[in-house]
């Protein structure tokens, strides 16, 4: 799949890490390091802009590395980029961890993948169907 993509940024386009890899590594595009302290939140740019095809979104999600080791995540993962925009890819990030961690410019701060969707066309009804599960939730499949 093709994806038209204009790089502004000072970093090589986002490139798959090995033939098997789902998403691209995002790099911050920063003029300046952003601190970012304990529980607060920042909006990191990353000097890129796509065109997605209808019927296809970007998903921006975590790294593991940045997560585990530092606390570091994407606040509303996964953030959805959607066929139609066209302003600069940006993430928000948040550190969950007690430490400060200081984001510097060409890091790898999140990772995109690209999906396939659909749109629903609801049908309004008067009851669904039955299953097994039912109306349980959270925890009701158990624990095995």
């Amino acid at each position: 799949m093709k994806i038209k993509l204009i790089n502004k940024s000072k970093h090589a386009s986002p490139q798959y890490a090995t033939v098997a890899s789902a998403g691209l590594d995002l790099r911050a595009n920063l003029e300046e390091p952003i601190k970012l302290g304990s529980l607060e939140k920042e909006i990191v740019p990353t000097g890129l802009f796509m065109e997605l095809p209808v019927g296809y979104e970007a998903q921006v999600r975590p790294r593991s590395g940045l997560a585990f080791k530092h606390g570091i995540t994407v606040l509303n993962s996964p953030g959805t980029i959607d066929a139609d925009y066209r302003g600069e890819i940006k993430v928000i990030l948040v550190n969950l961890s007690k430490e400060a961690f200081v984001i510097e410019d060409g890091e790898r701060i999140a990772q995109m993948v690209i999906a396939a969707h659909e749109q629903a066309e609801w049908e309004e009804v008067e009851e669904l169907g039955s299953t097994e599960r039912g109306a349980g939730g959270f925890g009701s499949t158990g624990k095995k």
